[in-house]
């Protein structure tokens, strides 16, 4: 019997494949070869039934036959690439030319082979055939995580150690190894898409794709064909067909974040993606089955939006099934120290730029300011350190609106770091001025990480 690859590598191993042949010996032949190696294996005796099994399941690559009873083989994968159909092909037969290689190429196949052949000839069509595929959807994905992700959300771990955080981390890794939509709320900055990564890394579908979906930023007259993909001609422009980012996702975790800003129209087919699993590329007369994990996001209230009109409740009923509150940066105490050391160690790797020394000063006024634009924010104030060698305190501004009223804990902790902000650190001083003893200043740095 052959054998996968000894070192776990073999793309065979999480494959799903159909054959479409009408001789029961060859069919036979190929399931028997296939099944010990593959994750799933499904035969058909002609192209309906073939057409029949793809629409209510997806496969990674298919074995298709060219000369059949009713239809070829050739003329069927043209109809279906025609029809939105994206699954790689490796063409079979027994009757080889020239022309015959060329239509299959023009047709969208993958492959061709000749028969007779033998097993380890269609094995290594095979494991090509979905590496290549692999490498392409790979390569698709991570051209538009460059151009569309900012350097801080590609983190794939919530960092800190503040109870808030570490309740939120328990939270994410109870739900990971479900497949049940998780909905992540909280201010816009506050770090939805690094708990959405964490949630996918430890799902057990860590090694499938990521995506990740601004839904605001993509035009509203697009989202759909962006998420869903399209038939040739499917609007002015379209030459071709292409495969959406949930179909790339497929095995994987899709991220939607801004879900608030879609369409009614994509509010209505992301609901019976969710319901069935299922998506029809526009301009297509073909569903995909897909297999995807769904993190929604959304900084604005959904309820609010289902108030006003804007957001479908039955919609809103199926992704909050179980919800991710992150809290804002002020609320995360020290965490924010260790996020700055953090930031500064990648940002000055990325620019090529010294590292700014941390003064005491510098640590208790950015515990004492409330970070209102979140982890964005810090972000954006150690790199402006970096560029500058100086951490710009001068642009933290007053913690307090006026006429905000702030508990006294609050008014505390903001007046000792204050104190010692101004004193360069020195607590002895800072408890003199501020009339409390030298143990209550050590006393409550300690609590603050200081």
């Amino acid at each position: 019997m052959l054998q996968a690859p000894e070192d776990g590598s073999d793309p065979l191993r999480a494959a799903r494949i159909l054959i479409v042949d009408d001789e029961p010996g060859m069919r036979h032949f190929l399931v028997n070869t296939l099944n010990p190696l593959a994750r799933h294996v499904d035969s058909a005796e002609d192209t309906r039934a073939a057409e029949a099994m793809l629409a209510v399941r997806q496969y990674d690559i298919m074995v298709l036959d060219n000369i059949m009873p009713g239809q070829k083989g050739l003329d069927w994968l043209q109809a279906q690439r025609s029809k939105g159909g994206f699954t790689d092909t490796i063409l079979i037969t027994a009757y080889a030319d020239l022309q015959t290689a060329i239509e299959a190429m023009r047709a969208g196949a993958s492959d061709f082979l000749i028969k007779p052949f033998r097993s380890n000839q269609i094995l290594n069509a095979l494991r090509k055939c979905l590496e290549l595929a692999k490498l392409r959807r790979e390569n698709a994905l991570l051209r538009r995580e460059l151009e569309t992700a900012a350097s801080g959300n590609r983190r794939k771990e919530l960092i800190g150690a503040s109870p808030v955080i570490a309740e939120v981390r328990a939270l994410l890794e109870r739900v990971a190894p479900l497949s049940t939509p998780v909905l992540i709320t909280g201010p816009s900055g506050s770090g939805k898409e690094v708990a959405a990564r964490h949630l996918h890394g430890r799902s057990g579908r860590g090694a499938s794709p990521f995506v990740a979906i601004q839904c605001g930023a993509i035009p509203a007259d697009m989202i759909e064909y962006e998420l869903f993909g399209h038939g040739a001609g499917a609007f002015n422009g379209a030459q071709a067909g292409r495969e959406g980012l949930l179909a790339q996702a497929s095995g994987g975790t899709v991220f939607l974040d801004d879900v608030s800003e879609l369409s009614a129209n994509a509010q209505t087919a992301l609901l019976r993606v969710l319901e069935d699993g299922v998506i029809r590329p526009i301009g297509t007369g073909r569903d995909v089955q897909l297999d995807l994990r769904f993190v929604i996001a959304s900084s604005k209230s959904l309820q609010k939006a289902v108030h006003e009109g804007h957001f479908r409740e039955d919609l809103l009923f199926r992704i909050n099934v179980i919800e991710v509150a992150m809290p804002p940066l002020k609320d995360r105490g020290t965490d924010v120290l260790d996020l700055a050391e953090l930031f500064q160690t990648e940002i000055a790797a990325a620019l090529n730029l010294p590292m700014v020394e941390m003064t005491s000063a510098v640590r208790s006024a950015m515990l004492r300011h409330d970070w209102p634009g979140n982890i964005r924010e810090l972000h954006n104030f150690v790199e402006r350190a970096l560029i500058f060698g100086r951490f710009p305190l001068e642009t933290l501004g007053d913690a307090i609106a006026p006429g905000e009223i702030a508990p006294l804990e609050d008014m505390e902790k903001r007046e000792i770091l204050r104190a010692l902000e101004a004193l360069g650190g020195n607590r002895a001083e800072a408890a003199r001025r501020l009339g409390v003893s030298r143990k209550t200043i050590d006393r409550k740095c300690a609590a603050w990480g200081l």
